[in-house]
C-alpha cells in the first residue's frame, strides 16, 4: 500500500519534509512555543508535581480500567480521572479518583456533556 506524500515542515522557512507537522528538527521547540504561549497559565497549577505523584501512586494500585473491569474486560489504565472535578470542589483523596483507560475518560467527559464527541 502506498504511503502519503511527505509534506513540509509547518515551522517558518523550513524547507525539511515529514510525515508530521514539524520535523524532527523543530518539534521540540514548537512544542515549548506552544507551552509558553497557547496553552493556559493555570494548567501546571492543577496538574503539577503533586499530581503526577498522586497519579502515579493511584495508578501502582488501580493499573486496570476501573469501568471496564466492571464490565469483563482487562484494559490498562490510562487516564486517572477525578470523579468530582477539581474546580468544583474535588480533591485528590482516593475516594475521589478513577482509573480508565482513554475510551471510557472519553465516554465520562462526552456524558456530562463538557466534551464533544469527536474531542479526544
Amino acid at each position: 500500500m502506498p504511503h502519503k506524500p511527505k509534506k513540509p515542515c509547518a515551522f517558518p522557512g523550513c524547507p525539511n519534509l515529514t510525515d508530521e507537522t514539524y520535523c524532527e528538527k523543530h518539534k521540540s521547540q514548537a512544542a515549548n512555543s506552544y507551552n509558553k504561549y497557547q496553552r493556559s497559565p493555570n494548567h501546571n497549577k492543577k496538574y503539577g508535581r503533586e499530581w503526577k505523584r498522586i497519579r502515579a501512586r493511584y495508578v501502582k494500585a488501580h493499573p486496570l480500567c476501573e469501568r471496564c473491569l466492571a464490565e469483563g474486560r482487562l484494559t490498562a489504565v490510562e487516564e486517572v480521572h477525578h470523579i468530582l472535578p477539581v474546580n468544583r470542589g474535588g480533591s485528590n483523596a482516593d475516594s475521589n479518583l478513577m482509573s480508565l483507560c482513554r475510551s471510557c475518560h472519553n465516554k465520562i467527559h462526552i456524558e456530562l456533556g463538557d466534551r464533544h464527541p469527536s474531542e479526544r
